[in-house]
C-alpha cells in the first residue's frame, strides 16, 4: 500500500510542477510574450507522459493489492488527502488552461486584425499609385 500512496505523492507532485509551469507562462502571456509557445506545449506534454505513467503503476500496483479491506486507517487518511490535493490541483490547471486558451485566441484575433489593416493599407497606397509604370513599359515597347 506504501508503493500506492508513493505514486500518488509523486503524481501530485507532477501536478503541481504542471501548475506552476502555467502560472509562468502565464506571466509571459499577460506581456503579449509568446515565443516560449512551443516549448511551454512540449514541457506540458512531458509532465502529461509522466502522469499518465505513474497511473499505469497506480493501476497496477492496486491489482495486485487483492484485498481493499486490509488497508490501514492510516493509509485511507493518506490516499483520501493525496486524492483531496489532487481534485484540488487538477481544479486550478483547468481554470489555468481556460485563461492560457483565452490569451492566445486573444493574441490570434489581434493579429488577425492587424493583418486585416495592413491589407486595408495596401490597397489604399495602391488605388493612389501613378501610371508611370506603364508608360515605361509602353515606351520601351
Amino acid at each position: 500500500m506504501d508503493t500506492i500512496i508513493n505514486l500518488l505523492k509523486d503524481k501530485n507532485y507532477h501536478l503541481h510542477k504542471f501548475y506552476q509551469l502555467n502560472e509562468t507562462e502565464l506571466l509571459n502571456f499577460a506581456e503579449d510574450n509568446f515565443e516560449n509557445l512551443e516549448t511551454f506545449y512540449q514541457a506540458r506534454e512531458t509532465i502529461l507522459d509522466l502522469i499518465r505513467c505513474i497511473d499505469r503503476l497506480i493501476d497496477a500496483a492496486s491489482n495486485a493489492h487483492e484485498n481493499p479491506k486490509s488497508i490501514s486507517d492510516q493509509n485511507k487518511k493518506e490516499m483520501i488527502t493525496c486524492m483531496a490535493e489532487k481534485s484540488e490541483l487538477v481544479t486550478k490547471i483547468l481554470s489555468q488552461d481556460l485563461q492560457i486558451l483565452s490569451a492566445i485566441e486573444q493574441a490570434k484575433s489581434n493579429i488577425i486584425k492587424e493583418l486585416r489593416q495592413v491589407q486595408g493599407a495596401k490597397k489604399a497606397v495602391s488605388a493612389y499609385k501613378s501610371g508611370d509604370a506603364r508608360s515605361k513599359l509602353d515606351e520601351k515597347a
